[in-house]
């Protein structure tokens, strides 16, 4: 019987690397997401495709049972496939039955944006496979990939929230953030995909003594969820920069690839890495595409309101 699962993707507006200290951050889903298809298969193997959004395969692979069970690591070649069987194999520790009581699956993939974006493709993978086993995904997240989990509270959720690690527990608040303003806001593709456990790594090497700094990254958070004016909300971002750019002793990326531009540039997620959220009052597509960044997507396109 086929069975489909859906989660949607999510971009970070505040407390990126602070969050996992316990910092309260401002998280919004996106439109865009991935699709999970399980229908049945035979010799209990995992028959496994999954498709980009131009409908092309990015990865295939058949995964024997046997696999997920002792976590069979294959060589550095097979990356996607390593880590899709760890998944696998902790959720198996989690709900057995997906294969003990199975002949076999036939599982597509699809994504509905890019891989190349970085909106999710992991945490939409966890989020689904742990639907489809009745699993919880934080746990799954964390006894496989790692991270905050704000990724998986926005997979499962259609509205923008506040997310924080309350004794290393995930405390998910929905906020109704829907700014008058949104069509001064825009997303735009840098096009340097970031490795989220390297990005998380560097942090806690440069990170030293943040305990000060929670509390104003959470103030300016509840701050940017309450602004009613584009001005208020593009200062107390350009406050968030300042401030991360000091604990992680790097250039903001306005400093660092668009100094002239008029407007403020926020960085979202692993710093330098994919999308950046601007804020100005002129339409910026001319001047992002004239500097080589030919992804602006506006906010009402990106964002699930």
């Amino acid at each position: 019987m086929k069975k489909t699962f859906y989660s949607n993707g999510k971009l970070l507006i505040t407390g990126e690397y602070v969050v996992l200290d316990g910092a309260i951050a401002l998280a919004l889903p996106t439109k865009y997401g991935q699709n999970l298809i399980i229908e049945e298969g035979e010799n209990q193997i995992i028959a496994w495709k999954s498709f980009d959004a131009d409908g092309s395969i990015w990865f295939e692979s058949h995964i024997p049972f046997s696999s997920i069970i002792r976590k069979e690591r294959f060589d550095d070649s097979a990356t996607i496939k390593n880590t899709l069987i760890e998944i696998l194999h902790e959720a198996y520790l989690m709900n057995s039955d997906f294969i003990t009581n199975s002949k076999g699956y036939i599982i597509t993939t699809a994504l509905t944006f890019p891989k190349f974006w970085g909106l999710g493709t992991s945490s939409t993978l966890i989020n689904n496979v742990a639907q489809w086993l009745e699993i919880d995904a934080f746990t799954l997240l964390r006894k496989s990939f790692g991270g905050s989990g704000y990724d998986i509270a926005c997979a499962q959720n259609n509205s923008a929230i506040l997310y924080q690690l309350v004794d290393e527990k995930p405390i998910t608040t929905l906020v109704n953030f829907n700014p008058s303003f949104t069509d001064k806001i825009h997303f735009v593709y840098l096009n340097r995909k970031q490795n989220s456990k390297t990005a998380i790594a560097a942090y806690y090497s440069n990170h030293g003594n943040i305990r000060k700094t929670i509390p104003a990254i959470n103030k300016i958070t509840h701050a940017v969820v309450e602004a009613t004016e584009p001005k208020v909300f593009a200062h107390e971002l350009q406050k968030h920069e300042i401030e991360m750019s000091e604990i992680l002793e790097m250039k903001t990326v306005k400093e660092a690839l668009f100094h002239d531009f008029n407007g403020t540039v926020k960085s979202l997620g692993a710093w330098g890495g994919d999308f950046v959220m601007v804020i100005s009052k002129e339409n910026p597509t001319a001047y992002f595409k004239e500097k080589g960044y030919e992804i602006i997507i506006p906010y009402h396109e990106m964002i699930l309101v």
